[in-house]
């Protein structure tokens, strides 16, 4: 024992004790520090909550009551007679938006992954190419899209599709880049040694693995661009009728919000309120959606 008793101390386990101790005399002030720091945590959080729930709020209690059974079956009328409804400023909005999704879409996985797969010098300036498509003022790509379509063409549904897809398109980018990026080394390497080709490795596994982040990507892509005014006042021209071709001038919903509220009458006031409500709907429903399909998604391939 006494022998025991003389050996010097462990210098690792003396550190350990000195930690511990340190730790314990500070407890108390990390703890009030962590709990000034959540506060101020939850009180941004309010600050940011707060303003969208009152929009929210105000926005359905003006646009409700614009809601039955014309105002979603019946065409816009003239200004200064009433009824009439956002038929079509709805089939024009799905339609400008789908051109937009279809061509967008595609393209934007394509080059995703192909930013995802190289690090080169066209992959950097792809990216950045991307990145300031993004910052990129809504007004400036309708002024774009005037002047490249409108002023050869006229006005059309295809030119809004092309603004609402340039806006798009750099969002879907690089959405799919991380998205793509996040799927684990090892499949890939796994893959690599059954003998499998890099195109059949994208296809059969990038792709299905990163699925719920693509998803995501494209349904917030598809979020903002119905949301975007400026570039189609510039493209679309307006139309009080419904029109399905897109070669021709059409409504939507956003157009129709920017000119009924601009009105003297009360009645296309209201009806500027419930396409603001419709719109406001959509797009939660998108926002909200997307992220609870990409968590289902994930649970599934668990």
């Amino acid at each position: 024992m006494t022998v025991l008793a003389d050996l010097p101390a462990d210098p690792t386990v003396e550190r350990r004790r000195a930690v511990q101790e340190a730790a314990a005399s500070s407890l108390r002030r990390r703890k009030i520090g962590s709990g000034i720091a959540l506060g101020v945590c939850w009180a941004f959080l309010a600050i940011a909550i707060v303003p969208l729930v009152a929009v929210v709020a105000y926005v359905v209690v003006k646009g409700l009551p614009a809601w039955n059974a014309a105002f979603f079956t019946q065409s816009t009328v003239p200004e200064g007679i009433p009824g009439g409804g956002v038929w079509n400023a709805i089939v024009g909005t799905i339609v400008i938006t789908g051109i937009a999704i279809a061509v967008t879409v595609p393209l934007g996985l394509v080059v995703g992954l192909f930013l995802a797969e190289s690090d080169g010098r066209a992959a950097a300036s792809l990216r950045f190419t991307a990145d300031v498509m993004t910052g990129v003022p809504s007004i400036t790509v309708g002024i774009f899209g005037y002047i490249a379509i409108v002023r050869n063409y006229g006005y059309s549904g295809l030119a809004g599709s092309f603004a609402i897809g340039f806006i798009m398109l750099p969002v879907i980018v690089r959405a799919a880049e991380t998205a793509f990026r996040g799927v684990p080394t090892s499949l890939n390497e796994a893959a690599l040694a059954l003998g499998a080709r890099k195109a059949t490795i994208a296809r059969r596994v990038v792709v299905p693995t990163a699925l719920p982040g693509v998803i995501t990507g494209v349904l917030l892509a598809v979020a903002r661009g119905l949301g975007e005014t400026a570039p189609l006042l510039l493209t679309i021209g307006g139309n009080q009728y419904l029109q399905w071709n897109p070669t021709k001038q059409m409504a939507s919903l956003p157009t129709t919000i920017y000119n009924s509220s601009s009105q003297p009458y009360a009645d296309q006031v209201q009806l500027a309120w419930g396409a603001a409500l419709l719109l406001v709907v959509v797009v939660l429903v998108l926002s909200i959606g997307s992220r609870l399909l990409a968590a289902r998604l994930r649970k599934e391939r668990r």
